[in-house]
């Protein structure tokens, strides 16, 4: 397997990263609560919107906007070095990053604190849902934003949920449930729940990505790097990131789709393994409301 390069340092408390097809990566800063593209060869890091609260993970549209998961905002006092400025506020929710740079939120009423999202390929968008920190009351659940606006519950029950993907077959979302499980949810979440991986270990999971083959790459935030497993439940390969840090999220891109991105939250950095031997699994874009734009949660 490839070793982990740094592309950049500039870009706290990363989560969410998301390819391009114009060669660029983006990324949502938690603490920051901005979107920031990263050209990979040059290392740059430019703003593309400023969402305010936290920006938690993002997926690309059809023209080129962004949807994010917008948590509210976290007080990360707590890490002084990811010098997070004065934390903005906002209602948790789903946002609409659009080319301009404005924002607007897409959900009518606060919801907890969202965390991840996908898109299926007929434009519904799933999302986790998270209680927000300290979770205790087992409301933390997955919804769905369809293209009419309304928004609808369709899986819950968890202490924590987090990461989120479809498998290749775009019929089964899979989910990390209370940290140490990944979850198949037949049905997109309705159906039966089975686990994928049944212990992911003490060290936790966050976000995950999957290669065309089925494998999941699981963002491990206690051991510092990614767990590459396959899709009866082995662990075949760990990706270390050299250091110390906090992994939260990952997702190929590349013109082949063989090199691996990482946001490394602490210390800020966003890593990757170049000519990974198996291409990450292509994702669906979101192609915009068709026309309402009131939710039902």
């Amino acid at each position: 397997m490839p070793t982990a390069v740094v592309v950049t340092d500039q870009v706290p408390f990363g989560e969410g990263p998301v390819w391009c097809p114009d060669g660029t990566l983006v990324c949502a800063s938690v603490s920051h609560g901005t979107l920031l593209r990263i050209e990979p060869d040059a290392g740059t890091v430019t703003v593309v919107a400023d969402t305010g609260g936290g920006a938690n993970a993002a997926a690309l549209a059809d023209d080129g906007s962004f949807l994010v998961t917008q948590n509210g905002g976290f007080d990360l006092s707590a890490y002084p070095h990811v010098g997070q400025p004065s934390v903005r506020w906002c209602d948790p929710g789903l946002q609409h990053a659009r080319r301009d740079g404005s924002v607007t939120s897409l959900t009518s009423k606060p919801l907890q604190a969202p965390n991840d999202l996908v898109v299926a390929r007929d434009g519904t968008v799933y999302f986790t849902d998270p209680e927000k920190a300290p979770p205790i009351y087992k409301v933390s659940r997955v919804l769905a934003y369809h293209l009419d606006g309304t928004l609808e519950e369709v899986a819950g029950g968890w202490t924590y949920v987090n990461g989120i993907a479809f498998d290749p077959d775009q019929t089964t979302l899979v989910v990390v449930a209370d940290d140490r499980q990944l979850l198949r949810l037949a049905d997109f979440g309705r159906g039966e729940r089975e686990p994928a991986i049944a212990d992911i270990g003490e060290a936790g999971g966050d976000g995950f990505c999957l290669d065309v083959d089925g494998r999941y790459y699981v963002a491990s935030t206690g051991d510092h790097g990614i767990r590459v497993v396959d899709p009866d439940g082995s662990v075949v390969e760990f990706l270390p990131i050299p250091g110390d840090g906090l992994t939260t999220n990952c997702c190929f891109g590349g013109d082949d789709l063989r090199t691996l991105y990482a946001t490394d939250a602490i210390p800020g950095h966003v890593v990757a393994w170049e000519g990974m031997p198996t291409p990450g699994l292509p994702l669906p874009t979101w192609p915009g409301l068709d026309g309402s734009s009131t939710d039902q949660a």
